[in-house]
């Protein structure tokens, strides 16, 4: 399923889940009372693959992935609600690289990369009751490490009066850090007035030094409130 195909099944997810829980939440003696609450989520995050190409002709290919991460937030009201959220993948990558001498052969690189994404999000719920959809945006940065070392090892040792000599290597890699921000919707239901469920489409916005990066997700959550 693409990326589009995707868009549009959460939006009728949405629109359909709108009317729905307007009934669900009609039923309801009382809200869900999630005004001045804090919440604690571990989630499950699934990540599209992406395909990037510049002018030059260089590429880069990243598979789909799983990851998971944690989220702590705050329901200022029934509807309002502020968090942080930190999410980790792991996928495939392809990076091939044009060089502008063309007498210097294009490198193809196959790996494994590191995406630490931090967020701080707000999040408006459209109903105070126990099933609402969601609308949320956010700011934050992410941190994409190649894996690949960009210089030779530093190794230091040191003495132990019991094991003797230890060493250890340390490895610096390209990696980078940058500046984001990410639209997204969803689906909230309060299981009672301590649990509740969360699902969310969301499009992380990365700009790099030689060109842009979106990173589609699909985040299911499981949390707890107090």
């Amino acid at each position: 399923m693409n990326i589009k195909n995707l868009v549009i099944l959460f939006v009728l997810l949405a629109m359909s889940t709108t009317v729905e829980a307007q009934r669900f939440n009609k039923k309801k003696i009382k809200d869900t009372q999630r005004e001045r609450t804090w919440e604690v989520t571990l989630l499950t995050q699934y990540q599209n693959s992406i395909s990037e190409q510049n002018d030059g002709g260089s590429s880069l290919d990243i598979d789909s992935s799983l990851g998971f991460g944690l989220g702590i937030g705050w329901n200022w009201t029934e509807k309002i609600n502020l968090s942080w959220r930190l999410a980790y993948n792991s996928p495939d990558y392809v990076a091939t690289i044009v060089p502008e001498d063309p007498e210097q052969d294009t490198q193809v690189i196959s790996y494994s990369m590191s995406r630490f994404s931090n967020n701080f999000d707000l999040t408006y719920n459209f109903f105070s009751g126990p099933l609402t959809p969601f609308i949320q945006g956010g700011i934050g940065w992410t941190k994409l490490d190649s894996n690949i070392p960009d210089q030779p090892p530093t190794i230091g040792c040191w003495w132990d009066p019991w094991w003797g000599y230890i060493c250890f290597e340390d490895w610096s890699t390209y990696k980078t850090s940058q500046f984001t921000y990410n639209l997204g919707l969803g689906i909230r239901w309060d299981v009672n007035s301590a649990i509740f469920m969360r699902g969310t489409y969301n499009r992380e916005f990365m700009s790099l030094e030689n060109g842009n990066v979106n990173f589609d997700t699909i985040t299911l959550e499981g949390g707890v409130m107090w």
